[in-house]
Order: C-alpha cells, then structure tokens, then sequence
C-alpha cells in the first residue's frame, strides 16, 4: 500500500471527521485518555448514537477516572442500565478502580492489554490515540476497509495488523485509524458503500473488482439458541418485588424480577400474565411472566412510580411493561 494512499486517507480525516465528545482535533493527542478509554468500552457492541448521549453523562457525573473509581458499583450499574452487555459495566469499574491504583493509564498497548475488559482491538485503540504508539487497531469497520482495499476475502487479524501498521505514520498514528474508522462507518459501509466518495478508490482492489460487497466473506451464523425463563409479579401497595441478580453472569449485579433459571422447557401454564421476548447475543429468551403474592428471594419493595432510580435492564423493563399493561 503506497504512503500516498495513507496520505489521501488522513486528508480526508481532516477534511470530515466526525466531530464526536471523546475525539480531540486531527493532529492532537488527546489530553486525558480516560475519555478515550470510556468511549471505547462503551461502544463495544454499540452504536455511536446510542453510546454519545450516556457517554456525556458518564462524564458530567465522574469528570475524572479518579471521581469514577471512589463511584459505589450500584451508581455505576445504574447510569449503564440499557446500554446492554453488561459484563462491560463490571468490567469498567474493576478497571477505573486498577488504574487508580496504579497511579494512571499505562501507555503501550501491550500494557493496557494487563487490563480488565480491555483486549486487543481496544489496546490498541487507546494506545494509538491518547499516546501515539503506532499500534494497529483492528475494529469491524477497518477489518472491511483493509479488506476491501487489499482484495482480501478472508483475512486473518495478523495479516491485517502488519498491513495497518505499514500504513501508521509516525506521528500521530491514531488519526489514521480514527479515519479508518470513520470511512468505515460513513463511505465503504458493508452494505451499499458510497465508492465514489472514498479517498482510497484508485488504490482499492475491490473497487477495481466492482464488488466491494464481496469482501470480506461473510460467514454464515449458527442458529441462535432460544430459551424459556420465568420471572415472578409479586405486587404489594403499588410496589413490586425486585431483587439483585448474582454478580456474575448475564445481567451480573443489575436490578430483576424474582424468578429461575433461564432454562424453563416451555410456557408456564398457571397465572401466567404474558409474554416478553429479548434477543441476547447468543441466544434469544422468551420470559414468561407469572403471578405470586409473596416474596421468595432476598430482595426489596420498589415503589412503581419510582421504577426510574431502580436501573432495570431492557429485558425486566419490557416485562415490567407487560404487566403493567395487563392490569389496564
């Protein structure tokens, strides 16, 4: 890949990047890597949309990493409630709390790698954008654009690290693949990508093929498992039951229903209010809502005009919904 393609590239970073709360200006390193790393944790698995609005809060309440870490968990789980994957929630406050302890960020990508939550792709990211390590982060949008521009059908990571890294400029490597990461996100898209627009055209293989679609391969997805759950509808004096899931696991310290193991072999047939169905990454749920009238997990009253301060996750936000609905 010619220097003058990395060139092309990095104009047209200059000349559009997104303007997003956690990027400094082409040409900066960022002052603090703490923004960069909590945005990078958060759109793990999730759009940029969703992620810039709980991003802003985040920061408005924990200005600091420092101001994070001192955070009760409760606190924290309840501002990431509905971001999904929840796993990275646990994850970021053993990690905020480890660099405290550390006294700061390390900075190579090797190092931060040592951190929970944080693997390769992430690494590196942070790496190259708060301090500059030519460090190549491969994300799905630059595994597309490499793959795309080079004519690779099935490119292994090795391979497309050796060709970003050879792209990387020595000075502020991170915009380059903050720009890779954009013309993946706006021009060479997996679906209908705008190849008139993109600054590396004339260099790509793809393009010249005319079916940039066909790269890379896309492998075919295993049946999603479904599942059967039930989750129990105890209400007393306009509150309902709730309780804590277990640290670890799905949903590992959020606020839920009572109820058993998401293991059920079909629907329930006695006081059965209704039905929910939540897709996870790996398999998809049907919860089945089923009356009781006393408690039978450790847990607590929450008033129902007070669901708001009880940080519920979309899967018991919906259920909670459902019953709701029900007594209309």
């Amino acid at each position: 890949m010619t220097a003058n393609a990395a060139d092309r590239l990095i104009q047209h970073y200059v000349d559009n990047f997104r303007q997003l709360p956690w990027r400094t200006p082409p040409g900066e390193l960022a002052s603090d890597p703490y923004p960069v790393w909590l945005s990078e944790v958060m759109l793990q698995q999730t759009t940029v949309a969703t992620a810039r609005p709980r991003f802003e809060r985040f920061l408005a309440r924990w200005p600091t990493i420092e101001a994070l870490a001192a955070a009760r968990d409760e606190e924290i789980l309840h501002e990431w409630a509905g971001l999904g994957y929840y796993a990275r929630a646990r994850n970021l406050i053993v990690c905020a709390r480890r660099v405290v302890e550390r006294g700061g960020f390390p900075r190579s990508a090797a190092e931060l790698r040592q951190l929970p939550g944080i693997g390769a792709y992430t690494s590196a990211a942070i790496a190259a954008i708060a301090f500059g390590e030519r460090a190549a982060a491969i994300d799905t949008n630059v595994e597309r654009v490499l793959s795309r521009l080079c004519g690779l059908r099935n490119p292994k990571r090795s391979e497309l690290e050796l060709i970003l890294l050879d792209m990387l400029p020595a000075d502020f490597p991170g915009d380059l693949v903050q720009a890779m990461m954009d013309l993946g996100a706006t021009i060479c898209r997996s679906a209908n990508p705008s190849c008139a627009e993109c600054p590396l055209r004339q260099d790509c293989v793809a393009f010249a093929n005319k079916n940039p679609g066909d790269y890379p391969s896309r492998q075919a997805r295993a049946a999603r498992p479904h599942k059967h759950g039930v989750a129990f509808w105890i209400e007393r004096s306009s509150s309902i039951w709730l309780v804590r899931r277990p640290t670890r696991g799905l949903l590992g310290g959020m606020a839920a229903l009572p109820g058993g193991t998401w293991d059920e072999p079909g629907r329930p047939s006695m006081d059965l209010i209704g039905t929910v169905r939540h897709v996870f990454s790996h398999f998809s749920l049907d919860l089945h809502l089923v009356r009781r009238c006393e408690p039978s997990q450790d847990g607590w009253w929450q008033p129902l005009d007070r669901l708001d301060e009880a940080a519920l996750p979309t899967l018991y936000r919906k259920a909670i919904g459902k019953a709701l609905s029900s007594d209309d």
